[in-house]
């Protein structure tokens, strides 16, 4: 999988579901090669991909699409351009770039696409998009998850549930991104569980000598088993907190400790002994 991965808080998504309109110009396959170079926005981008393991497995189950500048700059390069304006257009062009990145790097294993939760008006519509490029690039749409990113400023509970109920339905996985930072979405996890939540790496961080962050990471286990899903544990940076992890039953990993990101490429994994 390849996740990509938005902050929602510079959208101002404080705003309510009702402001969510329907833009001027809809975004479908005729759109693709457009997409694919950037046309509607004044900037360009591209991707670092990192890889989330399966350490039962000593496999890649997904690989997350980071955004980039178009030679490897930061994030923050390219998403300080994004605007309430033109953040359609950005969200829409980013699933299409990576699907085609994807499938030009020939990956076999699942694409995770972020989403913006107020470039979302309606999911149906919205997602014909990633329909169309993946159908153009001959990319299998069962190994696309959608992820989330968890903040105090998404956008309303009732509108971020019925998207990924949307998204659901149609055979995607979901997932929620920094669980645990701020403010958590427990109200989510009661109306529409996704399929993957992934920790916070504030919570990963020394949790082998922490046991506060044991305690929460552990309630947090729990409530995942009985609801279902999984947990990716991210931002291991150390094979102390990797061995901690690993002996409560998590399977799923991302960090440094793996293999950092690498630009307009799929790196390959280190796992520990």
């Amino acid at each position: 999988m390849i996740l990509l991965q938005f902050h929602p808080n510079i959208f101002q998504a404080s705003r309510p579901v009702a402001s969510v309109n329907r833009p001027a110009v809809l975004f479908d396959e005729s759109h693709c090669d457009e997409c694919a170079c950037g046309n509607g926005l004044d900037f360009s981008f591209s991707f670092a991909f990192q890889p989330i393991v399966d350490a039962e497995n000593k496999t890649v189950f997904a690989y997350e699409a980071l955004v980039r500048g178009t030679e490897g700059q930061r994030a923050m390069t390219v998403l300080d351009k994004v605007n309430s304006q033109n953040q359609y257009a950005f969200d829409q062009i980013c699933r299409v770039k990576a699907v085609k990145l994807a499938s030009r790097l020939d990956m076999q294993a699942m694409l995770s696409i972020n989403f913006m939760p107020n470039a979302v008006y309606q999911a149906e519509y919205c997602i014909r998009t990633t329909l169309a490029a993946a159908k153009t690039y001959n990319f299998d749409t069962r190994k696309i998850i959608f992820e989330v990113i968890e903040g105090e400023e998404m956008t309303s509970v009732g509108h971020l549930t019925s998207i990924i109920e949307a998204y659901q339905s149609m055979g995607f996985s979901t997932a929620i991104d920094d669980f645990g930072a701020g403010y958590s979405r427990y109200n989510l996890m009661i109306s529409s569980p996704p399929d993957l939540l992934k920790l916070d790496m504030g919570l990963v961080r020394n949790i082998h000598a922490e046991p506060n962050k044991q305690a929460v990471v552990s309630g947090i286990i729990t409530m995942m088993r009985q609801l279902g899903g999984r947990i990716v544990a991210e931002g291991v940076e150390t094979p102390e907190e990797y061995f901690w992890l690993r002996s409560q039953g998590i399977a799923l990993y991302q960090g440094y400790l793996f293999a950092k990101p690498g630009f307009e490429c799929l790196p390959e994994p280190v796992f520990p002994d």
